[in-house]
């Protein structure tokens, strides 16, 4: 049924409640007392013309309003003589800051009155982005994201001696605007691995995107959360070297992950599907091969856009990308440490120094392959060059206390050498000490404490009970200590002569229970 006419008064009613009011049709149609069908033909007539606004409409007469509408001439241009090309505009939509409504200006202008009007416009590029697959239908800024996930199928490795075979992980990436993507093998999901397929798949885009968008995987998240995920350190550290940020996607959101689900899919069908029958014995192997059939997927025609991902990524994504940063990425782990009073932190078994002043305090260790940092509320407080050797020390001068910088020039040798001024046994009893510790300065401690010993018990008795702790094994500055504060170093015959019996003090009837022994094994006449 034909729309009822309106006078132009009553048009124009239609036009200042639609835009300064802002109301629905229902609602004008109601306030005029008219249907709705009279109010949306009168609307769409109106999106036919340049007029978009109240301010545009109010001044104009009736006629010059009635002949705007195309009551007065009608316009017979055939409608597909002015239908956009989609394909053109959907790709000017990737580049940044290009809006619809910039596009529809450009076409109008092109075309004159006979072109569709802005909301006709946006409904026929809605209607042909329809026609898409889901992925190519979101839309995506040039350079803005890459889309970042695992595919549950693998390829398999083959052992040629045993014919075991190894299921690898299949790492795939895909840019938001052009799909263009990469795809790589890895023995496993480690953080390590994780991290190494990104500096590859940067280095293959040549450049990377604003926003990292990876699914909630535990190499990359320690803790999914829809509103705030928390990242793993070393995936922040990554991205914070390549100058990007990651955003996982949102748990239970699957617009969030269909540009890389697609991508999954797709390389599983151009890729998977393609090398399924391929016996492969190394990681290199596989991924050459990857690498070949990741061209032609690439290069393809895609339908529709009648583009390649290639030919997309040069034309949208490529200009956009951010550099590279000048240095590759060197994968390093993230370890909370608590300083111990030696002011040495622990990393994989090895004790590195930090300031004395931070002891009991919490650190973060970072460390590569090379170098092991240490952060205190985000401020680096030391570095050391990393070391492999388990239950070593790595130790800075300047991190010591003045009392322990003392000891710092002084070597193994220099201690055992200055123990001689008490006798042989001494020295070689200090030397045994010092094999025994596990840091220098634990031992020149030792030393120090021994040697002084001859102030209250003269060089002689330092000596014998040197000796005989050497005798038993009993490599210990305490032990020789309490030899000589409990007179078991031969220095009263008496004493020495009488039966030994237990005592109130452990370390006393300690030393008795050594000094047996030594003498059962070795016979009762070894000492005289």
């Amino acid at each position: 049924m034909a729309a009822a006419r309106l006078n132009m008064r009553q048009i124009k009613e239609v036009f200042r409640l639609h835009f300064n009011e802002r109301r629905s049709q229902s609602e004008i149609a109601s306030s005029l007392g008219v249907g709705k069908t009279t109010v949306r033909e009168y609307l769409h007539r109106l999106n036919k013309t340049n007029l978009n606004c109240w301010a545009a409409i109010e001044p104009l007469d009736e006629s010059e309003l009635e002949r705007r509408l195309g009551f007065l001439s009608a316009i017979t241009m055939r409608k597909q003589d002015v239908m956009p090309d989609f394909a053109y505009i959907h790709g000017e939509m990737a580049k940044r800051h290009v809006t619809l409504m910039l596009l529809w200006t450009e076409y109008f202008e092109t075309r004159g009155e006979g072109a569709y009007g802005y909301t006709q416009f946006r409904t026929h590029y809605n209607r042909w982005c329809g026609k898409l697959s889901v992925v190519m239908r979101q839309l995506h800024k040039a350079g803005e994201k890459t889309f970042i996930d695992y595919s549950g199928d693998g390829l398999l490795l083959t052992d040629l001696k045993t014919g075991e075979k190894t299921k690898v992980q299949f790492f795939i990436a895909a840019l938001g605007a052009s799909s263009y993507t990469y795809a790589e093998a890895t023995m496993s999901q480690t953080s390590a691995d994780w991290l190494s397929s990104h500096v590859r798949m940067s280095e293959y885009f040549g450049g990377v995107s604003e926003i990292w968008v990876p699914d909630n995987l535990k190499p990359g998240v320690n803790k999914a959360d829809r509103y705030e995920p928390l990242l793993n350190e070393s995936y922040r550290d990554c991205a914070s070297h390549y100058g990007t940020c990651v955003i996982p996607a949102r748990s239970q959101k699957p617009r969030d992950k269909a540009k890389v689900e697609a991508a999954v899919l797709v390389a599983q069908r151009w890729i998977l599907a393609r090398l399924r029958n391929r016996i492969f014995t190394s990681l290199q192997e596989m991924n050459e091969a990857i690498g070949e059939c990741l061209e032609i997927l690439n290069n393809r025609k895609m339908r529709h856009v009648n583009k390649s991902r290639r030919e997309l990524y040069e034309e949208l994504d490529r200009p956009q990308l951010k550099a590279l940063a000048s240095v590759r990425y060197e994968y390093a782990e993230w370890k909370k440490a608590t300083v111990n009073i030696d002011y040495h932190v622990a990393y994989d078994h090895h004790r590195y120094s930090v300031p004395y002043q931070l002891v009991h305090e919490p650190l973060d260790v970072r460390a590569t392959a090379t170098v092991i940092e240490v952060f205190h509320r985000g401020k680096r407080v030391a570095s050391h060059r990393r070391s492999y050797k388990r239950g070593g020390f790595t130790t800075l001068t300047e991190h010591m206390p003045k009392s322990h910088r003392e000891y710092a020039e002084w070597t193994p040798q220099r201690v055992i050498e200055w123990s001689k001024i008490i006798g042989p046994h001494t020295a070689q009893l200090v030397e045994k000490i010092l094999s025994t510790k596990k840091h220098p300065q634990q031992g020149f401690n030792a030393a120090q404490g021994l040697i002084r010993l001859a102030k209250p018990y003269g060089k002689e008795r330092v000596e014998r009970a040197s000796k005989r702790a050497l005798e038993i094994g009993a490599h210990s500055y305490r032990f020789v200590k309490e030899m000589l504060k409990n007179k078991m170093d031969g220095a009263d015959q008496a004493f020495n002569d009488a039966p030994m019996s237990p005592t109130q003090d452990p370390q006393t009837n300690e030393i008795q229970l050594a000094l047996l022994s030594a003498e059962n094994i070795r016979g009762s006449g070894y000492y005289h």
